[in-house]
């Protein structure tokens, strides 16, 4: 099943990195990023799309603890 993130992640070095590691190692493959800076500089949104047999909630909330992420939204993708 895929399923699209809404991410916003502090703008910090390897704060990509983990997130997709993470989502990764949940059993997801990432297909598309897509992403802009806020204008403070300070934040990144994210889009993430990952598809993966298992319950996105998992995902959702390992991607919660991280330090970097400050808020994630999933939706499964029609």
């Amino acid at each position: 099943m895929r399923y699209q993130l809404e991410l916003t992640l502090r703008r910090a070095e390897g704060a990509l990195t983990r997130v997709l590691g993470t989502a990764e190692r949940r059993g997801f493959a990432p297909l598309s990023v897509d992403g802009h800076a806020h204008a403070d500089g300070e934040r990144w949104q994210l889009r993430l799309t990952v598809e993966g047999e298992r319950e996105a909630e998992g995902l959702q909330h390992q991607l919660a603890k991280l330090y970097d992420c400050l808020a994630v939204e999933v939706q499964p993708c029609a």
